[in-house]
């Protein structure tokens, strides 16, 4: 993974995090300055590898090569892939904390209709923040590494120089 490539990982993957767990622990009804650090620890710690185990990259444009790029169709499509690569996994997971704390305190919660409502709402708001945040921080990234925004819905070229 290139230099931009782990740029836009840390950056999408605290982003996420910390705007799925804020969602998360706030239509849990149960807000806790505890229980927000824990699930925006963990789920960055999940997004993080994730990010630098699937080759998202290349599974987008594999999925998107015949589409036209900078159109609204394929950054839906771009931000649809995203989402299903770390949103299911982030939500599960962050519902298994709640159902392990909510057991440890002699409280109970139901397993399956918290995940379900959870995994709609995280899909829902992590598409569009992927949809946001995606052009946002890689046009930053690029700008900061001296490459210039790579014609609209591109990949920038990657210099060779710029790998680690």
């Amino acid at each position: 993974m290139n230099t931009i490539g782990k740029h836009m990982n840390i950056a999408m993957g605290v982003a996420l995090s910390f705007c799925l767990s804020l969602v998360g622990v706030l239509t849990s009804g149960h807000f806790t300055a505890g229980a927000f650090i824990t699930s925006f620890l963990l789920s960055t710690a999940v997004s993080l590898i994730i990010g630098f185990c699937v080759p998202l990259r290349k599974i987008t444009e594999s999925a998107c090569k015949h589409m036209q790029p900078g159109t609204l169709k394929r950054r839906c499509a771009e931000s649809l892939i995203s989402d299903l690569a770390y949103t299911p996994v982030m939500t599960l997971l962050m519902i298994l904390l709640a159902w392990f704390g909510a057991a440890r305190h002699g409280g109970s919660m139901p397993f399956v209709p918290a995940l379900v409502k959870a995994e709609i709402i995280s899909l829902i708001v992590g598409f569009v923040l992927i949809f946001i945040f995606q052009p946002l921080f890689l046009r930053q990234i690029l700008k900061e590494n001296g490459i210039g925004a790579p014609p609209q819905g591109q990949p920038p070229e990657q210099p060779e120089s710029k790998e680690d």
